[in-house]
């Protein structure tokens, strides 16, 4: 398991590639492989790996605040080397998942989470709409400026929730939940961890039908 948010702002992103059409992606299977050469089953190998070993005993923060950083990373990773119409591919259809849109969907989860959930701010979501929930999905088309909004957005929310978890002293602190009530910052952490798990899965698939790359 690895923890830090290294390599966070190195950008892991945006090599170039063959284009496709975004609505259909690939139209041929690609041969499965992987970048490390030493475990077939991960994505890079140990000393190219960017994320860093996990301590054996650690207490509650920085467990909850390692795992967050480690699968924030880990969406960069899957999403490097990879040209706006492979990023903007929907390449499982009939899903409109791309990976480009699942970028602009984790920056507004980001963002109603931690600004307006737990910070208190008023903070509308910057893709989702009343008249189109799904807007961060349907408006990841493949252009370059529709790709550099969306990495800025999601690391600007990124770093905003790595700043603020890191001035809150307690994980009991609690936020307005949107159901009504209350939230501590801590259950806040484990959602975002689960969200972000589910949606790396997608970004396995996504990412493997796009060029045939694998790996965690």
């Amino acid at each position: 398991m690895v923890w830090s948010d290294k390599g966070l702002a190195a950008g892991w992103l945006l090599g170039e590639a063959a284009p496709m059409t975004p609505a259909e992606g690939p139209t041929e299977l690609p041969e499965p492989w992987s970048a490390s050469t030493v475990y077939p089953d991960m994505w890079a190998d140990p000393d190219s790996d960017p994320r860093d070993e996990a301590p054996d005993m650690v207490d509650e923060r920085t467990t909850l605040v390692g795992f967050l950083g480690h699968y924030r990373l880990t969406l960069e990773m899957k999403c490097a080397d990879l040209s706006p119409e492979q990023l903007a591919a929907r390449s499982v259809p009939p899903s409109s998942m791309s990976l480009l849109g699942l970028i602009r969907h984790l920056a507004d989860v980001e963002r109603h989470w931690f600004r307006e959930v737990m910070a208190g701010q008023e903070a509308p979501r910057r893709y989702r709409t009343a008249e189109d929930r799904d807007a961060d999905w349907h408006g990841a088309v493949p252009d370059p400026d529709v790709v550099a909004d969306a990495w800025g957005a999601w690391r600007e929310e990124v770093d905003f929730a790595t700043r603020w978890v890191s001035e809150v002293a307690d994980l009991g602190v609690t936020g307005g939940h949107p159901g009504g009530g209350a939230i501590q910052l801590r259950v806040v952490m484990v959602h975002m961890i689960e969200e972000y798990a589910r949606h790396l899965g997608h970004a396995d698939l996504l990412r493997e039908r796009i060029d045939g790359r694998v790996g965690q």
